[in-house]
Order: C-alpha cells, then structure tokens, then sequence
C-alpha cells in the first residue's frame, strides 16, 4: 500500500530546511552540494505553476546560495503507485515554467544568466522506478548533427524502495529515516514490522530533542499519526495530539498485546488439551524468532552459535533485549547481560 495522493503532512515534512539539506547530503554525493550555503536555504512560491499541471503529484521549490550565484531545487514528491513514463518532459515544462517566472517578475533581465534548476523526484510507489530519467532515451534517434537540437533534460530519481535497510540504516540522516519507515510496509511480520518502525522513532525522537526543530518533530508526528500508522496498523486507535515518545510507546503497548493474547490462546488451548508447558514454550520460540528477524535487520545475520544462544532465554530475558535494541550500537550492547562471553 502506498502512500495516498497529496496527502499534505508528508509535503510539510519537505517544507523544512533540515530536510532538504539532509537530502542533499545524504542522496547527493558530488562536490557541488559542499559548496551550498545551506544557511540561505529559503521556499520560492510557485503561484506560476496551474493546477492542472499537478494532477499527479505535489512540488516544493527551494533555492540557496551557490557561490556568487543561486541554485534552485526543484523537489517533486511522486505519489503514484507505478513510475512516469515521460517524467522528463513534466519535468521540462515546470522547468520552463520557472525560468519564464523569473523573467516576468523582472528578477533576470537581458543580458543575466539563469539560475540553475535541480530537479529531484521523490517517488513512494510500490513498482520500483524503471522509466528513463533522461529526456533524450524518449525522443526518437536523430543524426548527430541534429541531436544539438533537442532538449536537454536529466532528473535526478530517488525512489525510496531502492535503497537498502542496511545502508539506510547507517545514515544519521532525517531523510534516510523517513525512507526506512515508507519501506516498513515491505515487511511482511507484522510485529517485526512494528519493531522496525519502534527502532526508527527512537532515533527521530534523539534526533529531533531540539526545542528549534519542535516544528519538524510534530510535522513528522503528524504524518506518522494521518497515514503511516493506518497503514500499517489499521484500526488502531490513535488519541488526537500525540507525542513521537506517546507514539512509540503505543506501539510497544500493542506488540505486548499481541504477545498477551498469543499467551492467552495458547494457555486455553493448553489447558483443554494438557499441554500448557509446551504452549508456553512455543510462544517462547516465537519471541526468539522475532527477536532474531530484528537484530539481523539492524545488524547484519547472526551466526548459528549466537542463535542458538538467543532460543536458550526465557521471556523475560528476551523483553530486556529487544529494548535495549532500539537504542543499541552493536549486538553485544543489544543483548547486554546475555552475550556471549
């Protein structure tokens, strides 16, 4: 399931200067984004673009100071479930759009050079993006001497299910941890799956402890509240103001009903059948299990020997462990009084 269309509090997320710095930081690895003052950051209204052209998706406009010069980032946020064939051209007409704006409002007069244009997609489908990004692999082939013709075009793609949970999770970086929790709706364990989202709370609300970042922290909040938590755990009741602590909490609180009702079944079912003590263990077992599924995901496999470990505590033992995973750096520091010595 993906995200709905246009759905404002994930637009809001992008409003922020710290997220688009961390963008472009953490997705963009060449050397002329050292050279933006990211201070200068600042939103360009976008009045000039019609409604029309936004049927299928929203847009931010940002720009900063590039040297003696400005660069513009042209953030689209791609709320389709499948890719845009012809992305480029969109692309080309906003583009477009934008220069001729800076020209009726008489900020580039004769003789000036235009801003250059970023134009960066964001996209969130469940397909991963497989179009071209380049206007030139659209257009027919031409002979070389008339390919200086043509349009010029190249957009830069982040499809967030493209990149790993293993290196996603290595970044301090907001952008990475908004990717981490759209790509939660992959996992198909429905507790590992809210672990997963339990792990990335805790390091926004480490992050975001700031009182000048209150606004990014409640805007992620408001997002999370509006349509991630929905998705993902539908039918769960959510009180209207909500902390990111109140949310993590909440479902650490569901994760151990689960567990309660699991324990509840298998004891009846024991007790009709005499068979209480190996119920209990099972559901032991299934807390290992689970477990296990969320230390690989932050740390990598484990070896049969640390498995085989992990099986051998009791429900006690495991509850400590998967705490202190949300904050743990290493899988000794997870396990903490039961590692391996």
């Amino acid at each position: 399931m993906h995200m709905p269309e246009h759905d404002p509090s994930y637009k809001r997320l992008f409003s922020h200067p710290r997220m688009v710095e961390d963008l472009l930081r953490g997705f963009i690895h060449e050397n002329w984004v050292d050279e933006l003052d990211f201070t200068t950051l600042e939103t360009v209204k976008d009045s000039f673009i019609s409604d029309d052209l936004r049927a299928r998706h929203d847009d931010i406009i940002w720009k900063a100071r590039w040297g003696k010069a400005d660069l513009y980032v042209f953030l689209l946020l791609e709320f389709q479930s499948t890719p845009d064939n012809f992305m480029p051209v969109r692309l080309l007409v906003y583009v477009g759009l934008l220069y001729q704006h800076l020209i009726d409002s008489r900020q580039y007069k004769a003789g000036d050079k235009l801003p250059p244009v970023l134009p960066v997609v964001i996209y969130n489908g469940d397909k991963r993006w497989n179009t071209p990004a380049d206007i030139r692999d659209l257009i027919a082939q031409v002979p070389e001497d008339l390919e200086k013709y043509l349009p010029h075009m190249h957009a830069l793609i982040l499809d967030e299910g493209d990149f790993p949970e293993v290196q996603l999770r290595t970044m301090h970086n907001l952008v990475a941890a908004l990717f981490r929790l759209e790509n939660s709706r992959n996992g198909k364990d429905k507790q590992a799956v809210i672990e997963n989202l339990r792990c990335v709370l805790a390091l926004l609300i480490d992050w975001l402890k700031e009182p000048e970042q209150a606004g990014l922290k409640r805007d992620f909040t408001v997002w999370l509240r509006r349509v991630l938590i929905p998705a993902r755990i539908p039918n769960t009741p959510l009180p209207e103001v909500i902390e990111l602590q109140e949310m993590n909490d909440m479902l650490y609180d569901t994760v151990q009903g689960w567990y309660r009702e699991a324990e509840a079944r298998g004891e009846a079912r024991g007790e009709a059948r005499g068979e209480a003590r190996g119920e209990v263990r099972g559901e032991v077992r299934g807390e290992a299990n689970l477990l296990i599924k969320l230390l690989e995901l932050k740390f990598g496999s484990l070896n049969e020997q640390v498995q085989k470990h992990i099986y051998s505590l009791d429900s006690e033992a495991l509850e400590k462990c998967g705490h202190r995973l949300l904050t743990a750096h290493s899988l000794q520091e997870a396990l903490g009084d039961y590692s391996l010595h």
